[in-house]
């Protein structure tokens, strides 16, 4: 059952830390691109490379949708989880089945971890300066 029509594109949004990953999946041969670039050369670490496709290697889809996506703040990691949950919930749009095996793997949760802010008076969010008695 197909909540989209075919041959048009999918529109979704991913977000983790503070980055934001604005994905366009349409019908294809499996091309991903960042940012007008191949994303095996935007985000050069292998690692990154393989959690970005889990969501597409869990439900063998990675050779029938072809993802454009623009990315925004944070750093390569953080991209990475952004991108990884906007291609998860565009394959939910374009297919309601496929969120009971994404939901399960985890691709679904958006990771709300945020970098915590640095206090007054203090040198980190957590860290103090030395105790001194005298």
């Amino acid at each position: 059952m197909a909540t989209t029509t075919p041959n048009q594109p999918t529109i979704a949004t991913g977000r983790r830390k503070t980055s934001v990953a604005r994905v366009r999946m349409s019908p294809g041969v499996g091309k991903i691109f960042v940012n007008g670039k191949e994303f095996t050369q935007y985000f050069s670490d292998p690692v990154l490379c393989t959690y970005i496709e889990q969501p597409l290697s869990y439900l063998e889809v990675g050779d029938k949708f072809d993802i454009q996506a623009r990315l925004d703040g944070g750093g390569k990691a953080g991209q990475a989880g952004a991108l990884r949950h906007g291609i998860s919930r565009a394959l939910v749009e374009i297919d309601a089945e496929y969120r009971d095996v994404l939901k399960a793997k985890g691709c679904l949760t958006r990771d709300d971890r945020m970098k915590e802010r640095k206090k007054p008076g203090q040198p980190g969010a957590r860290k103090r300066f030395q105790f001194s008695k005298r």
